[in-house]
């Protein structure tokens, strides 16, 4: 394989009706339009990204999707997490083992495109099985357990994720914390071998998943980049969303560059 090539690329929007905080989430209304159609939105002006679809097991989200033009794929109501829906959706797609699955959070309606372009270009390295995104944080930010932290080694490769403060600075102040952003790109044999693989005991302690590749011996390349990814988790995060986007769409530097790629894209 030529190095500087990158696979082909999926992107695969998961999306469930059910949530304990927010029930019916990606159908929320946000400047008009459903959560899901500004994540598609984002996530299509990504020029490395061959297709992008959403993958739900619900109806009414199915219904939401195809009234907005959004490729929509129905899956199983069996899965436990998104990874396993999103797996799914892949086979459906017949994704080839080489292929690269991004994993994209259907509740990051204020998602980056350059965000999944940062995700996407390790994968030139055929060494490069699993990457994510992590961004600096300060150290009271670092103490917040729903922040997850991660720690890297010399090559960007995750030395561990935690809810806990890491690494831990025994002589006081430090700066140097990685707060971790749940966005994950899988060469798609290695997203098969993950969902294949049995809950480890540090994932079951801290709750996260990426824990279970990390016991296994996988690899994962972590990405440090400049944004900071904004979750919709409460019916209240609307409001701090909203505003988000409309800075947004008033930057003329976002306006001339997604003209640019949807133009590109239409050609």
């Amino acid at each position: 394989m030529n190095t500087k090539i990158i696979p082909e690329c999926f992107g695969i929007i998961p999306a469930r009706f059910s949530s304990s905080r927010f029930e019916g989430k990606p159908m929320a209304t946000i400047l008009g339009k459903p959560m899901i159609w500004h994540v598609y939105s984002r996530a299509v002006l990504c020029q490395y990204l061959k297709k992008v679809v959403l993958a739900t097991d619900d109806e009414r989200i199915f219904a939401t999707a195809e009234s907005f033009n959004i490729p929509v794929l129905m899956t199983s109501k069996d899965h436990t997490c998104g990874t396993d829906r999103v797996l799914e959706a892949a086979r459906i797609l017949k994704i080839p083992a080489d292929g690269v699955v991004i994993n994209i959070q259907g509740d990051e309606p204020a998602l980056e495109p350059e965000m999944l372009t940062e995700l996407i270009t390790p994968f030139k390295s055929p060494e490069v099985q699993v990457t994510t995104l992590a961004h600096k944080i300060s150290q009271e930010e670092a103490r917040n357990p729903d922040q997850v932290k991660v720690v890297l080694g010399k090559e960007n490769r995750a030395l561990y994720f935690s809810r806990s403060l890491i690494p831990f600075p025994r002589d006081g102040v430090d700066s140097g914390f990685y707060g971790h952003i749940g966005l994950y790109a899988f060469r798609m044999k290695t997203l098969e071998q993950f969902v294949a693989l049995d809950k480890g005991v540090l994932e079951n302690k801290e709750k996260l998943e990426q824990l279970r590749l990390l016991e296994n011996d996988f690899p994962i390349h972590v990405v440090p980049t400049r944004h900071k990814g904004f979750g919709v988790d409460r019916p209240e995060d609307i409001a701090i969303v909203e505003e988000i986007l409309r800075n947004k769409c008033a930057d003329p530097e976002y306006q001339n560059v997604r003209h640019k790629i949807l133009s590109s894209q239409n050609n």
